[in-house]
């Protein structure tokens, strides 16, 4: 499970001594903590991988975010920091699709729900998160299915 495997990385980092990578590993194992008890009381997910990758999707976005904003103020010593963290991250997602395979997937629901104009981008974006949530970085198919229904 990619849960332990974050376990066993940061072990190893701690005993490596490499400090950068152990505090980003614990950046990670704090987050997947985090949703465990938001969703204590919510139902239990019924994959913990896919829970784990949602986590590090969402991390990975908020790392390229402050990575974009840092070198806009030129604060490149952050931007670094930022970086070096999403690489770690990045280390335990799923390989993500080129932007051809998207656009190929794309169009291949498309062609399936008979989607024909912006009225339909919720069935196009709600199928291909279904199908591929976890290779895909939604904020840039979202741009992607309504270039390509307008």
């Amino acid at each position: 499970m990619l849960r332990d495997t974050i376990k066993t990385e940061t072990v190893a980092a701690m005993k490596a001594k490499d400090k950068e990578r152990t505090a980003a590993l614990r950046l990670i194992a704090a987050k997947i903590k985090d949703r465990d008890i938001e969703l204590r009381t919510a139902e239990a997910p019924a994959d913990d991988d896919a829970m784990v990758v949602d986590v590090l999707q969402k991390m990975a976005k908020q790392r390229r975010e402050s990575i974009q904003m840092y070198q806009d103020g030129g604060r490149t010593e952050l931007a670094e920091q930022e970086q070096a963290e999403l690489a770690v991250i990045e280390e335990f997602l799923p390989q993500q699709m080129s932007e051809a395979e998207t656009m190929a997937a794309i169009e291949s629901i498309k062609a399936e729900v008979g989607a024909e104009g912006m009225k339909d981008m919720g069935k196009v974006m709600a199928e291909l998160k279904a199908r591929h949530g976890k290779e895909l970085d939604m904020g840039k198919a979202s741009g992607w299915v309504k270039a390509s229904l307008s």
